[in-house]
């Protein structure tokens, strides 16, 4: 009778976790799908140079308003891997636009999930390119069966780490390397 008991309870915690939970962890935060990106985004410990720029960029409200947005956003790590200088050289008040440009390259208008982005690389033969914010492109590959790469107009490649974190307004990728645009 124990057994039994005990195998209900699992299956019934096996069924809610899979069934009901929608948020993914990120940075030690909850991401939930009914906030937007900036509310969900500023609780990530990983993505608090993200944050920091966007605000600098002015961009808080366009990541708020209702999109829908794919963003790719960077980690931490991925800002620090940048040549030495240059985060607090784009943070710079004189180079709001330089900023917003390279922040807006990471945005793409629409929702594009895992899949989505799969089913593009299967249809256009083992790549895509998609048209983003800023006006450049990034093209998308698979690398191996479940992961995908990204790599901007200058040759950097960069890893979509965590996929699919659901926003009210969108959906972020987190990538491990800052996207840059010619």
């Amino acid at each position: 009778m124990k057994s039994l008991i005990l195998t209900c309870a699992i299956v019934i915690a096996l069924f809610t976790t899979n069934t009901f939970a929608q948020n993914v962890m990120v940075g030690s935060a909850d991401m939930y799908p009914t906030k937007d990106i900036v509310d969900n985004a500023v609780n990530s410990k990983d993505h608090t140079t993200l944050v920091a720029a966007v605000k600098a960029a002015g961009l808080v409200e366009t990541l708020k308003s209702k999109g829908p947005f794919t963003v790719f956003a960077p980690t931490n790590d991925a800002f620090e891997n940048l040549p030495a200088g240059t985060v607090e050289t784009v943070l710079k008040p004189e180079n709001k636009k330089m900023l917003t440009g390279i922040l807006t390259y990471h945005v793409i208008s629409g929702k594009y999930t895992f899949n989505d982005v799969a089913a593009a690389i299967k249809k256009g033969k083992g790549k895509v390119s998609m048209k983003t914010v800023a006006g450049g492109e990034l093209t998308f590959k698979m690398n191996g069966a479940h992961n995908i790469t990204v790599t901007d107009e200058k040759g950097g490649t960069a890893n979509i780490i965590v996929y699919d974190i659901n926003q009210k307004n969108g959906v972020i990728h987190s990538i491990d390397k800052v996207l840059m645009p010619k």
